[in-house]
């Protein structure tokens, strides 16, 4: 195989749009507060055509509430880079097993019939316990939503780009997962914790196995962020372990979800990356 000629200076220089024409769907994009929200902006803004996804009876149900579709539409609408790009939304209970491919497949339907970046940020929140309290019940509930439903959408989304023209560039799935590798784990939170160690694990099969669909696979650990759903001393001695003293703030890796999915980061796949801002457990 030949080698690949070097940069010329002019591609050496960054396009303010790298994902024009690029399409993309994110899900778990329920509240303007959140990373999905962030990171839909940032591919918006970027030039990408964004699909969100939401269901809002699970934030309906939580502490922090849920924000109107259109609310969390108009703000990646207002970030758009490219004023051809399109912002859609729509909402999916993910527990099911039918719902991912045809998520997916909705999604691709309303961006013009590709897509090119799967963003896979949904989780469920609660419902969880430590080793003497979690029972079957929490198992299945986290396994069918941050798990099963992740994996869908992927083989939705390998099915899609498989029947694209034979090396379509663009092609990216991003996972979320939440540091319960690294030391101190997540006692308390056992059911989560397993199905997110499960999308870590399964981080580089996944991208060996899309490579031939030139479809890189890469997983993000965001750290503690700040999505509104802590308050007071147990905040402040959240701030105090990072070492700028501030929490991650959802733009802080959803920079680094819509770098991975720009062409600059076409040989980087298989990864899970922590995004953390030095965060001493």
């Amino acid at each position: 195989m030949p080698r690949l000629p070097h940069p010329t200076p002019e591609s050496l220089r960054r396009d303010p749009l790298p994902l024009r024409g690029r399409t993309a769907l994110v899900t778990g994009a329920r509240r303007r507060g959140g990373i999905g929200c962030a990171v839909a902006r940032r591919l918006a803004a970027h030039g990408a055509s964004v699909y969100l996804h939401h269901h809002v009876p699970h934030d309906a149900g939580q502490p922090w509430g849920a924000d109107r579709p259109e609310e969390v539409a108009a703000a990646v609408r207002a970030a758009c880079g490219d004023p051809g790009a399109r912002v859609a939304h729509g909402p999916g209970d993910l527990s099911d097993p039918r719902e991912p491919a045809a998520l997916h497949s909705r999604a691709a339907e309303a961006l013009g019939g590709r897509l090119d970046i799967l963003v896979a940020n949904h989780a469920l929140s609660g419902s969880d316990g430590d080793l003497d309290t979690v029972d079957a019940a929490m198992l299945d509930a986290h396994w069918a939503v941050d798990t099963r439903s992740v994996l869908l959408l992927v083989q939705a989304h390998a099915r899609h780009r498989a029947a694209l023209e034979p090396g379509t560039p663009g092609g990216r799935v991003l996972m979320m997962t939440s540091g319960q590798d690294i030391a101190g784990g997540m006692p308390g939170e056992i059911a989560y914790a397993l199905q997110k160690g499960a999308l870590a694990s399964i981080t580089r099969s996944l991208a060996t196995t899309l490579a031939a669909h030139a479809v890189t696979v890469n997983t993000v650990n965001p750290g503690p962020v700040d999505t509104d759903y802590l308050t007071g001393e147990d905040y402040d001695a959240v701030a105090a372990r990072f070492p700028s003293g501030r929490w991650g703030m959802p733009d802080d890796p959803a920079r680094l979800l819509a770098w991975l999915a720009t062409d600059e980061a076409e040989w980087v796949t298989g990864q899970v990356i922590d995004s953390e801002g030095g965060f001493r457990r």
